[in-house]
This record gives structure tokens, C-alpha cells and sequence, in this order.
């Protein structure tokens, strides 16, 4: 099989998209049809002698380079499909394989098949990285920052309350995720499965035929067609948004605080320029980012192409949704398996982060200042003492010139790591 892409210009899922490449949609495509042929034997439709000689038909190689040039006829993979397993079988056996079936049942059913697999991935890395963080918390929760609100010192606040909003967003991913349903898809031409109360003679045996078919390719039984009432593709999609939006959150602020100039975090892997030797580039954090900025765009196109998806089945819009989710399904297993080691690396600085919250001569808790000193002092007396400190003058020394600061403990009062909120006290 000739690949397209080779990730020249995705280095994000280098070695890390095998769950949702062509052999692994392929694989899918054939466990579905391998499904459905083992659904009519599991409801004693098709003969127990029989069912293992058509079964080892699923067993040979398919030509998938022959498959996909086939593919552009019909305008997806499993009329070929069908046609290159229908001539593997006894003429009087063909007519069970993908006997009743439409072709969008096979493909949403694989589809689902790889989205499976790669959510329980993504979830497994997800876990990971908030074990990681959780430890970087252990040995550095305490070392007090500078928040940071319009770019600008804000309050102090702990490394610790910092990594409990990345996590906050993990968290509520992995929940999104945990509830998803993918359900496996045995419809028929039109989803009215009238093939299949034809087939088995009742409506019983057909639910009963769907009910055996999701749980031999592993999914969620669907008992109504979602031919195009797309909810499994777009939760899904929102859901690996979501995901990546949390992973993109942790990226930019890495990315963020290794600046130079900050120098608070780092990435535990050194990033090499071409033309810059010094330079420790964040890879894995911009990487991430570079998939966080692309998934919401991607989870948009699933909505506009299988939310509003026409008729029984639509012209183009079911087939933008194959690239358009895989490629999500592709970020999101990349990033994720970026983040478990950029997680597992991060260094922090307390060094670099001392030095920051000095930067503004104690101004970065004016907040606790203006709270404690503006009932003594009144609004303009104490406004003044600000724009006094912040020409230069040490607010330490103006704060014990106050009178009325006289039974004020001064040190502790402009101390950062006095004023962190509720994360500053972790016993």
C-alpha cells in the first residue's frame, strides 16, 4: 500500500496514528462485514457448519491499493469491498456476506470500530498526563508564581493552583469521554432495516440480528438507525475537541513560561533550531498547540456536514465526515501522547520564579494592600502610596511610615506567599 502521508508536515502524530490509518480502517471495514455474517449464526439463521467457511474468507489479504482506486466508481471502499470477499466464497454462500446491509452500515460501523479504539488511547493517555501532573504537584506545588492576567503580574498564586486548572480540564474531557456511546450501525438502504425484517421474517429476530452484530465488532447496540441523526459522530467530535482544547490550555502556558525572559517552566527534552544552536525550543508543548488550534475548526465541519446532514442519506456530506473525524480522532492521539511526555519531563525554575515575583517591588500584592489599608488610610492616600512605589520608592519602607500600619506585621503583608488563596495551604 503507496501512503499519502508520511507526517512530513504532521510531525504532532508521527508514530502515533496507527489506530486510525488506512490498515486500520480497513481492518475495521472487514470486522464489520466478518460481524454481520457471525450475527446471522449467532441467531441461528446461517448453518453452524457453514459460518466457519465464510469466516475464514475475512482472514485473507485484501488488496487495499486495488480497493481504494475501485473506491472512487461507487464513491466509498465496501462496494469493492463486498465484491473482492463475495468472490473468496462459495457461489451458493455469497449471498451472506453483507447480506441486507447498506454501504453506510459497514462504514459508520468501522468507523466507530477505530474511534473506539482511539478513544480508549486517548483516554489511557489522558490518565497519564494527570498522573504526571499530579506528581510535578508533589515535588513543586507549593513554589508560589506570579499569576498573569492581560499578560501583565497579577496576584501570587501557587504552581499548585495552576496545575489544578490544567487538571480541572483534563478531568472534565476524560468525563466527556467516558460518556460517549458509539454504537455500532445495521440499518439498511434507507434506515428503515426493512431489509432485515425481509431477511428474518420478524421484527423480533431483526432487532435481535442488530442487538448480535454491535456486540460481535465490540460497540454500543444502537436501537435506531442514526443513518442522519449524526449525534454519535458530532458527541464524539465535541468530545475530542474538548480534549485537545485541555491538552492546548497546558501547551500554551508551558510554552509560555519557558520564555526566555521567564524561564519558570521547561520542557524536560532539549528543541533544536537549524540555524540557532542554543536555542531549547518547546517542541511538545507548540506541537499540541498546533493541534488545539486545529480542532475546533474540524469539530465545526462535523457539525456542518453530519448535523445537517439531508434526507436519508446525503450527497457529500457523509463522505466529508470519514477525513474530517479520523483527522481529529489523529490529533487528538498525537497530542496526547505529546503531553503524557511533556508532562513526565517538566522542569520548573522556583529559581526563575522567585526572581518574577520580585520584578515589582512588592506591587504584585496590591490587591491584599488595597483590602487591609484603604479602611486605615482612605482610597487616595493609599493610591498614591502605589503610584509612589511604582515610581521606585521601596514599599516596605512606606508602609512602616504609615501611622496607621503601626500594629501591622509589614514583612507578612507584602510576603507573596501570604497571599496565594485557597491553594496556599496544601497540609
Amino acid at each position: 500500500m503507496t501512503s499519502f502521508d508520511l507526517g512530513l508536515l504532521s510531525p504532532l502524530t508521527v508514530g502515533h496514528d496507527r489506530l486510525v490509518g488506512d490498515r486500520a480502517v480497513l481492518d475495521a471495514l472487514l470486522a464489520a462485514e466478518r460481524a454481520l455474517v457471525a450475527a446471522y449464526a449467532d441467531i441461528g439463521m446461517l448453518a453452524s457448519d457453514e459460518h466457519p467457511i465464510i469466516d475464514a474468507v475475512f482472514d485473507h489479504m485484501i488488496d487495499a491499493d486495488a480497493l481504494a482506486a475501485d473506491a472512487v466508481a461507487g464513491g466509498n471502499p465496501v462496494i469493492p469491498l463486498v465484491g473482492q470477499l463475495r468472490a473468496l466464497v462459495a457461489a451458493d454462500q455469497r449471498v451472506w456476506v453483507h447480506r441486507g446491509a447498506t454501504s453506510q452500515d459497514i462504514i459508520d460501523t468501522a468507523l466507530m470500530i477505530a474511534a473506539r479504539a482511539a478513544v480508549d488511547r486517548l483516554r489511557e493517555s489522558l490518565s497519564r498526563v494527570t498522573a504526571n501532573l499530579d506528581d510535578v504537584v508533589t515535588r513543586h506545588g507549593d513554589t508560589v508564581v506570579a499569576a498573569r492576567t492581560l499578560t501583565q503580574h497579577a496576584v501570587p498564586m501557587t504552581l499548585g493552583a495552576r496545575i489544578a486548572t490544567w487538571r480541572r480540564g483534563i478531568d472534565r474531557a476524560l468525563v466527556r469521554l467516558d460518556a460517549l456511546t458509539l454504537p455500532a450501525q445495521l440499518a439498511g438502504a434507507a434506515g428503515t432495516r426493512a431489509s432485515f425484517l425481509e431477511i428474518t421474517g420478524s421484527a423480533v429476530d431483526a432487532r435481535a440480528l442488530v442487538t448480535a452484530f454491535a456486540a460481535r465488532v465490540g460497540l454500543d447496540d444502537a436501537p435506531e438507525s442514526w443513518q442522519v441523526t449524526r449525534w454519535p459522530v458530532t458527541e464524539l467530535g465535541d468530545a475530542l475537541v474538548q480534549a485537545l482544547d485541555a491538552l492546548g490550555k497546558i501547551a500554551g502556558d508551558v510554552a509560555t513560561l519557558s520564555r526566555t525572559e521567564i524561564g519558570e517552566l521547561r520542557e524536560g527534552t532539549r528543541g533544536g533550531s537549524s540555524a540557532m544552536p542554543q536555542k531549547q525550543n518547546p517542541v511538545a508543548s507548540t506541537l499540541i498547540r498546533s493541534a488545539a488550534l486545529r480542532a475546533p475548526q474540524l469539530g465545526a465541519t462535523l457539525h456542518l456536514a453530519a448535523a445537517l446532514a439531508a434526507d436519508e442519506r446525503p450527497a457529500g456530506s457523509w463522505h466529508a465526515e470519514w477525513p474530517t473525524l479520523r483527522e481529529l480522532l489523529r490529533l487528538a492521539l498525537g497530542a496526547s501522547a505529546h503531553a503524557v511526555s511533556l508532562s513526565e519531563n517538566l522542569r520548573v525554575d522556583a529559581g526563575a520564579a522567585a526572581h518574577n515575583l520580585a520584578l515589582t517591588g512588592g506591587l504584585l500584592v496590591s490587591e491584599r494592600l488595597a483590602l487591609v489599608l484603604v479602611p486605615l488610610i482612605g482610597r487616595d492616600r493609599f493610591d498614591a502610596l502605589i503610584r509612589e512605589a511604582d515610581a521606585g520608592a521601596d514599599l516596605g519602607s512606606l508602609l512602616r511610615a504609615l501611622p496607621e500600619a503601626a500594629d501591622l506585621d509589614i514583612a507578612d503583608l507584602i510576603d507573596p506567599a501570604a497571599y496565594t488563596g485557597e491553594h496556599g495551604d496544601r497540609s
